[in-house]
Protein backbone atom coordinates (compact mmCIF):
# COMPACT_ATOMS: atom_id res chain seq x y z
CA UNK A 1 0.00 0.00 0.00
CA UNK A 2 2.11 3.25 -1.11
CA UNK A 3 1.28 5.57 1.94
CA UNK A 4 1.46 9.35 1.26
CA UNK A 5 3.20 11.05 4.12
CA UNK A 6 3.85 14.88 5.01
CA UNK A 7 5.83 15.85 7.60
CA UNK A 8 5.42 18.98 9.41
CA UNK A 9 9.29 20.23 10.95
CA UNK A 10 10.50 23.28 11.28
CA UNK A 11 13.78 22.05 12.28
CA UNK A 12 15.97 21.54 9.55
CA UNK A 13 17.95 19.10 10.66
CA UNK A 14 14.99 17.11 11.59
CA UNK A 15 12.67 17.41 8.98
CA UNK A 16 15.39 16.87 6.29
CA UNK A 17 16.23 13.05 8.51
CA UNK A 18 12.64 12.18 8.70
CA UNK A 19 12.08 12.85 5.25
CA UNK A 20 15.08 10.51 4.21
CA UNK A 21 14.03 7.68 6.25
CA UNK A 22 10.94 7.58 4.97
CA UNK A 23 11.71 7.52 1.59
CA UNK A 24 14.18 4.65 2.37
CA UNK A 25 11.15 3.02 4.07
CA UNK A 26 9.52 3.46 1.04
CA UNK A 27 6.53 6.24 1.81
CA UNK A 28 6.25 8.73 -0.42
CA UNK A 29 6.66 11.80 1.83
CA UNK A 30 6.40 15.50 1.95
CA UNK A 31 8.42 18.30 4.02
CA UNK A 32 6.77 21.38 4.68
CA UNK A 33 8.29 23.64 7.20
CA UNK A 34 5.39 26.35 8.07
CA UNK A 35 1.85 26.31 9.04
CA UNK A 36 0.85 27.75 5.59
CA UNK A 37 2.78 25.44 3.23
CA UNK A 38 1.73 22.18 5.25
CA UNK A 39 -2.20 23.13 4.75
CA UNK A 40 -1.66 23.79 0.53
CA UNK A 41 -0.02 20.69 0.00
CA UNK A 42 -2.35 19.00 2.28
CA UNK A 43 -5.14 20.59 0.11
CA UNK A 44 -3.73 19.83 -3.10
CA UNK A 45 -2.73 16.43 -2.50
CA UNK A 46 -4.97 14.43 0.24
CA UNK A 47 -1.82 12.98 1.86
CA UNK A 48 -3.08 9.79 4.29
CA UNK A 49 -0.81 10.88 7.33
CA UNK A 50 0.40 13.75 8.80
CA UNK A 51 3.51 14.01 11.01
CA UNK A 52 3.12 17.65 12.79
CA UNK A 53 5.19 19.46 15.12
CA UNK A 54 3.36 21.53 17.47
CA UNK A 55 5.09 24.40 17.46
CA UNK A 56 5.66 25.88 13.89
CA UNK A 57 7.18 29.47 13.15
CA UNK A 58 3.26 31.05 11.63
CA UNK A 59 0.74 29.07 13.90
CA UNK A 60 0.20 26.64 16.03
CA UNK A 61 0.57 22.15 14.82
CA UNK A 62 -2.66 21.65 16.87
CA UNK A 63 -4.73 24.31 14.80
CA UNK A 64 -3.33 22.66 12.00
CA UNK A 65 -4.24 19.11 12.67
CA UNK A 66 -7.74 20.31 13.68
CA UNK A 67 -8.39 22.25 10.46
CA UNK A 68 -7.42 19.18 8.22
CA UNK A 69 -9.33 16.78 10.19
CA UNK A 70 -12.19 18.88 10.52
CA UNK A 71 -11.71 18.58 5.73
CA UNK A 72 -10.78 15.06 6.12
CA UNK A 73 -12.06 12.96 9.45
CA UNK A 74 -10.00 9.81 7.88
CA UNK A 75 -6.78 11.97 7.80
CA UNK A 76 -4.23 10.21 10.08
CA UNK A 77 -1.99 12.34 12.34
CA UNK A 78 0.93 11.77 14.87
CA UNK A 79 2.10 14.72 16.86
CA UNK A 80 6.22 14.98 16.97
CA UNK A 81 7.05 17.62 19.69
CA UNK A 82 9.35 18.84 22.17
CA UNK A 83 6.06 19.84 24.63
CA UNK A 84 5.82 16.88 27.58
CA UNK A 85 3.13 18.67 28.97
CA UNK A 86 0.17 16.01 30.07
CA UNK A 87 -2.11 18.98 28.96
CA UNK A 88 -0.80 19.74 25.48
CA UNK A 89 -0.65 15.63 25.24
CA UNK A 90 -4.40 15.36 25.83
CA UNK A 91 -5.42 18.08 23.80
CA UNK A 92 -3.33 16.58 20.88
CA UNK A 93 -5.21 13.37 21.53
CA UNK A 94 -8.76 14.54 21.81
CA UNK A 95 -7.90 16.12 18.35
CA UNK A 96 -8.08 12.43 17.08
CA UNK A 97 -4.49 12.16 16.88
CA UNK A 98 -3.20 8.45 15.81
CA UNK A 99 -0.12 9.43 18.83
CA UNK A 100 1.73 12.03 20.68
CA UNK A 101 5.69 11.29 20.19
CA UNK A 102 8.06 13.36 21.97
CA UNK A 103 11.69 14.26 20.86
CA UNK A 104 14.01 13.03 20.80
CA UNK A 105 12.72 9.81 19.66
CA UNK A 106 13.83 6.71 17.92
CA UNK A 107 12.69 6.40 14.38
CA UNK A 108 12.48 2.43 14.67
CA UNK A 109 9.78 3.81 17.32
CA UNK A 110 8.02 5.84 14.51
CA UNK A 111 8.37 2.95 11.98
CA UNK A 112 6.44 1.18 14.81
CA UNK A 113 3.62 3.70 14.89
CA UNK A 114 3.51 3.89 11.21
CA UNK A 115 2.84 -0.26 10.74
CA UNK A 116 0.42 -0.32 13.15
CA UNK A 117 -1.78 2.37 11.14
CA UNK A 118 -0.85 0.48 7.62
CA UNK A 119 -2.07 -3.00 9.48
CA UNK A 120 -5.27 -1.20 10.01
CA UNK A 121 -5.42 0.63 6.73
CA UNK A 122 -5.10 -3.05 5.09
CA UNK A 123 -7.52 -4.74 7.46
CA UNK A 124 -10.19 -2.26 6.84
CA UNK A 125 -9.58 -2.29 2.59
CA UNK A 126 -10.85 -5.76 2.88
CA UNK A 127 -13.50 -5.23 4.57
CA UNK A 128 -15.37 -4.00 1.50
CA UNK A 129 -18.59 -5.02 2.39
CA UNK A 130 -21.58 -3.40 3.80
CA UNK A 131 -22.35 -4.06 7.79
CA UNK A 132 -25.98 -3.28 8.01
CA UNK A 133 -27.32 -4.00 11.59
CA UNK A 134 -31.29 -3.07 11.31
CA UNK A 135 -31.18 0.28 9.72
CA UNK A 136 -27.34 1.28 10.22
CA UNK A 137 -24.58 0.78 8.03
CA UNK A 138 -21.00 0.14 8.20
CA UNK A 139 -18.16 0.86 5.87
CA UNK A 140 -15.02 0.33 7.45
CA UNK A 141 -13.50 0.37 3.92
CA UNK A 142 -14.31 3.85 3.69
CA UNK A 143 -14.39 5.10 7.15
CA UNK A 144 -17.92 5.53 7.08
CA UNK A 145 -21.60 4.94 8.52
CA UNK A 146 -24.88 5.68 7.73
CA UNK A 147 -27.56 6.58 10.71
CA UNK A 148 -31.08 5.35 10.69
CA UNK A 149 -32.40 8.15 8.25
CA UNK A 150 -29.63 7.27 5.91
CA UNK A 151 -27.31 10.23 6.44
CA UNK A 152 -23.63 9.29 5.99
CA UNK A 153 -21.47 9.68 8.46
CA UNK A 154 -17.60 10.34 8.07
CA UNK A 155 -15.65 8.57 10.82
CA UNK A 156 -11.46 9.30 12.28
CA UNK A 157 -9.18 6.70 11.86
CA UNK A 158 -9.52 6.61 16.06
CA UNK A 159 -13.29 6.11 15.92
CA UNK A 160 -13.08 3.79 13.09
CA UNK A 161 -10.95 1.84 15.10
CA UNK A 162 -12.72 1.96 18.46
CA UNK A 163 -16.12 0.62 16.39
CA UNK A 164 -13.73 -2.01 14.78
CA UNK A 165 -12.81 -3.31 18.24
CA UNK A 166 -16.07 -3.22 19.67
CA UNK A 167 -17.74 -5.09 16.54
CA UNK A 168 -15.32 -7.68 16.57
CA UNK A 169 -15.75 -7.99 20.87
CA UNK A 170 -19.55 -7.85 20.33
CA UNK A 171 -21.19 -9.08 23.16
CA UNK A 172 -17.83 -8.87 25.34
CA UNK A 173 -16.72 -6.17 28.09
CA UNK A 174 -14.25 -4.35 26.52
CA UNK A 175 -12.27 -2.19 29.28
CA UNK A 176 -10.94 1.25 28.77
CA UNK A 177 -7.80 0.26 29.15
CA UNK A 178 -8.24 -2.83 26.34
CA UNK A 179 -9.66 0.01 24.52
CA UNK A 180 -6.63 2.38 25.35
CA UNK A 181 -3.70 -0.09 24.17
CA UNK A 182 -5.61 -1.78 21.75
CA UNK A 183 -6.06 1.98 19.96
CA UNK A 184 -3.43 4.50 20.87
CA UNK A 185 -1.00 2.07 22.22
CA UNK A 186 0.13 1.82 26.10
CA UNK A 187 2.54 4.19 25.51
CA UNK A 188 0.28 7.39 24.41
CA UNK A 189 -1.54 7.89 27.86
CA UNK A 190 -5.09 9.09 26.86
CA UNK A 191 -7.38 9.98 29.15
CA UNK A 192 -10.44 8.06 29.90
CA UNK A 193 -12.60 11.08 29.26
CA UNK A 194 -10.65 10.97 25.77
CA UNK A 195 -12.39 7.13 25.22
CA UNK A 196 -15.65 8.49 26.54
CA UNK A 197 -15.88 11.41 24.44
CA UNK A 198 -15.49 8.47 21.25
CA UNK A 199 -17.84 6.06 22.49
CA UNK A 200 -20.45 9.41 22.63
CA UNK A 201 -20.80 9.98 18.95
CA UNK A 202 -20.89 6.15 18.63
CA UNK A 203 -23.83 5.35 20.78
CA UNK A 204 -25.77 8.97 19.30
CA UNK A 205 -25.68 6.85 15.71
CA UNK A 206 -26.56 3.91 17.61
CA UNK A 207 -29.37 5.67 19.17
CA UNK A 208 -30.99 7.02 15.77
CA UNK A 209 -32.81 3.59 15.44
CA UNK A 210 -35.68 3.62 17.43
CA UNK A 211 -35.49 0.05 17.16
CA UNK A 212 -32.67 0.05 19.37
CA UNK A 213 -31.06 -3.28 17.47
CA UNK A 214 -27.31 -1.61 18.38
CA UNK A 215 -26.33 -1.01 21.63
CA UNK A 216 -23.12 0.10 23.05
CA UNK A 217 -23.37 -0.30 27.12
CA UNK A 218 -22.02 1.59 29.60
CA UNK A 219 -20.56 -1.00 31.72
CA UNK A 220 -19.52 0.61 35.50
CA UNK A 221 -16.19 0.80 36.50
CA UNK A 222 -15.05 -1.40 33.76
CA UNK A 223 -15.66 0.06 30.01
CA UNK A 224 -18.06 -1.10 27.18
CA UNK A 225 -20.09 -3.46 25.40
CA UNK A 226 -21.61 -3.88 22.03
CA UNK A 227 -24.49 -5.56 21.66
CA UNK A 228 -26.58 -6.67 18.74
CA UNK A 229 -30.42 -7.26 19.79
Amino acid sequence: MNTNILIVEDEKNLGQTLFDYLESKGFSSKLASTYQEALAYFLKNLPDIGLIDIGLPDGSGLNLAREMRKLRPEFCVIFLSALNDPDTRVQGLEIGAEDYITKPFALKELMLRLERINGRKVNWANQSSEIQIGSLKIWFSKYEIADANGKIIPLSQKECAILDLLYKKRGEVVTRDSIIENIWGEEAFPSTRTVDNYIVKLRRWCESDPKKLLEIMSIRGAGYKLIIN
